[in-house]
């Protein structure tokens, strides 16, 4: 078993040291390339010509591609937006006759409901629907699908005093 492993490895170091020479037992013939002298970047040939057609573009480039028909998307009247998630349904609009009248600016007191009031020697705290705040934090009130940015102007014994633009909301603490 030893002797065919190593007749095999001789007759492959045979054939692979050959494969510089020739049958005749010279050297192969070396590519001209390499027999040339070698040049500088400024020696260099410049490379073959390609052929290219009228515009500027080589023979091989695929055709430009023309359109016949664009496609377009359109909806007609009450129809479902296919993109729109399955199942999600579109906020309704109101209508101007339906918006109520504290909706254009005025929020009434009744909004409100002031559950606690804690005076501090420094800091003064409200429970104002049910969230603990202080003097000069603002927080949102949501009415209908209206957001209004409040901010606790002051805090006061039994009544809360709330800001928003122009106007101001005087809020009585409410006692059981």
């Amino acid at each position: 078993m030893k002797t065919i492993a190593s007749i095999l490895l001789i007759a492959l170091c045979s054939v692979s040291s050959g494969a510089g020479t020739d049958p005749k037992g010279s050297p192969a013939s070396v590519p001209a390339e390499s027999t040339q002298k070698k040049t500088g970047p400024e020696d260099k040939p410049s490379p073959p010509a390609t052929e290219e057609s009228a515009d500027n573009k080589p023979a091989d480039a695929p055709p430009a591609i023309e359109l016949k028909h664009k496609s377009a998307f359109q909806m007609e009247g009450d129809n479902r937006n296919p993109f729109w998630p399955i199942g999600w349904k579109p906020p309704e609009h109101a209508n101007a006759s339906a918006v109520p009248e504290h909706a254009a600016g005025e929020i009434p007191p009744t909004a409100f409901m002031v559950s606690s009031i804690t005076l501090d020697s420094k800091t003064h705290f409200a429970i104002i629907n049910g969230k603990v705040m202080q003097e000069g934090q603002q927080f949102g009130l949501q009415i209908g699908t209206q957001t209004y940015q409040l901010t606790v102007k002051s805090i006061e014994d039994g009544r809360v005093i709330l800001s928003r633009r122009n106007q101001e909301i005087v809020v009585q603490l409410h006692r059981k």
